[in-house]
């Protein structure tokens, strides 16, 4: 097998930049959560977040295509930068509102000079864990007198009002979202690359480029879950510390990867913003915009929620000792089971298909794999729905969506297309997915809320499968010449005569 050593440093930065992610980015949310943040707030964070996205992916891919002799010195400045945001997180304070001493906690009593305890609710923990407190090991009161961490899903606390005042929200919310705005910017740009890399016809390769990051993802958040969870046995509170740490040096061997990146030269175009204009006014064009939206709300609760579902159910079942074991699992079942294959055989799977029906197909999946994580009743039943349905669900969506973007747009404007369309999956779509998110787990339950957006999905398919064919573009019969790229061309010029 003939090894091409011109793609080895996108290889390698996909690997260690998504290495970089996977101790970080599943675990945000339930960071938040630990520090205090409640669901209809986390869902309003996770809505702004997206349209900043929007803004910001076009935005710097527009400065890439303009000033493509910077690419690089931009790209790794953005590298720098977005680590530099991930790793502060760590030193934000657990607030005190969120968390009590043992012997102020409802229904848990400090028995002083005796040889028990008495532990009454589930909520209340101490590392004087329940195994020993039922052996009647003695304990003194010193020994005892540790944070006990309270349900706030039934605790409302008096001292709310002045958490989202105070210094650990807002460094949560600033450094979240500075960090995560850098990450999607490098994630459109790193795909940009790919492709110019690549080179025009050859779009269909990008799955054997990325299913390196696919790697990398997973392994890293296994890593990540089995650090925190072994990192802070003795203690409710989870320290993340390990996880992050692991994710700044995967960064700086990328860094040092992208150093060896040779980017090829590209044409330019002479009105960038016109070229995107004719783009997207053609009806095919703008139908696959807004599905590429729709595919943002559809993945956006499992991006945001799914790790708080989890830790739901675990509080149900009494399994929340290795939660964040399993959360690694699972985002290592989603990356090294179905995920590696679609990415691999993506580009055969577009060849037989076409960019449309697997679009249609990838709605009907969304839909079956959120209908069946609907139904849990144990965490650890997660697992096989994520190892076989993050494939034809992500890595099929998104290569289909990155290449179909790449194939269509005009020359010169590589960046600005992977940002706008970037910009409308997980940016438009994940803000208007993850505020209706928060507010439905709120008031109907985590549950219900997977089963609203499984039926959204199955719609989609069904819409898309009857207006693709509709709109689909077709040769033109006037009698003249034209050149277009049509889902089944893209990727070549065709040269359609009378």
């Amino acid at each position: 097998m003939k090894v091409n050593r011109r793609l080895l440093p996108v290889k390698a930065h996909f690997f260690f930049f998504m290495s970089a992610m996977g101790p970080v980015l599943p675990f945000l949310p339930v960071f938040g959560k630990q520090l205090g943040v409640s669901e209809v707030v986390m869902g309003v964070i996770t809505s702004v977040l997206p349209v900043l996205f929007l803004i910001a992916k076009p935005v710097f891919g527009f400065i890439l295509d303009t000033f493509q002799s910077a690419r690089k010195i931009i790209f790794l400045l953005l590298l720098c930068t977005t680590n530099v945001f991930f790793v502060l997180l760590v030193f934000i304070p657990v607030p005190d509102s969120n968390v009590v001493k043992i012997d102020t906690c409802s229904g848990l009593h400090v028995c002083s000079n005796q040889s028990s305890y008495n532990l009454v609710e589930e909520e209340c923990w101490s590392i004087c864990n329940k195994t020993e407190i039922q052996q009647n090991i003695s304990y003194s009161d010193s020994d005892c007198q540790v944070i006990c961490k309270i349900n706030t899903d039934n605790v409302t606390y008096s001292a709310d009002t002045e958490f989202y005042k105070g210094f650990s929200f807002w460094s949560y919310v600033i450094l979240m979202s500075l960090g995560s705005i850098g990450f999607n910017v490098i994630n459109s740009v790193s795909d940009a690359i790919c492709f110019d890399m690549l080179g025009n016809g050859a779009e269909k390769k990008y799955g054997m480029q990325r299913v390196w990051g696919t790697f990398g993802f997973g392994f890293a958040a296994l890593i990540g879950g089995y650090a925190i969870d072994l990192w802070s046995k003795k203690s409710v509170i989870k320290d993340y510390s390990p996880a992050f740490l692991f994710a700044f040096g995967c960064m700086l061997f990328d860094l040092i990867c992208c150093l060896k990146l040779k980017l090829p030269p590209l044409p330019r175009s002479e009105n960038i913003l016109s070229d995107m204009g004719f783009l997207v006014r053609k009806p095919n064009i703008a139908v696959f915009l807004i599905f590429t939206v729709l595919v943002g709300i559809c993945d956006s609760f499992i991006i945001y929620y799914l790790f708080w579902f989890l830790e739901d159910l675990a509080k149900e079942c009494d399994m929340m000792d290795n939660i964040k074991l399993l959360e690694g699992l699972t985002i290592a079942a989603e990356t090294l089971g179905a995920e590696v294959l679609f990415f691999m055989y993506s580009g055969k799977i577009l060849e037989v298909l076409g960019y449309g029906h697997c679009l249609t197909l990838c709605f009907l999946a969304y839909g079956i794999r959120l209908g069946l994580l609907s139904m849990l009743i144990n965490p650890w039943l997660v697992l096989p729905i994520e190892l076989i349905m993050q494939g034809p669900t992500y890595a099929l969506c998104y290569t289909t969506i990155v290449a179909y973007a790449s194939a269509v747009s005009p020359p010169g404007t590589s960046a600005t297309t992977q940002g706008l369309v970037a910009g409308l999956d997980d940016g438009l779509g994940y803000a208007l997915g993850s505020l209706s998110g928060g507010y439905l787990y709120k008031t109907i339950g985590g549950n219900n809320a997977l089963k609203v957006y499984s039926g959204i999905a199955i719609v989609c398919s069904l819409s898309h499968a009857v207006l693709y064919p509709l709109l689909r573009e077709k040769p033109n019969t006037s009698g003249t010449s034209v050149e277009y790229k049509s889902p089944e061309s893209a990727g070549r010029t065709v040269i359609v005569a009378s």
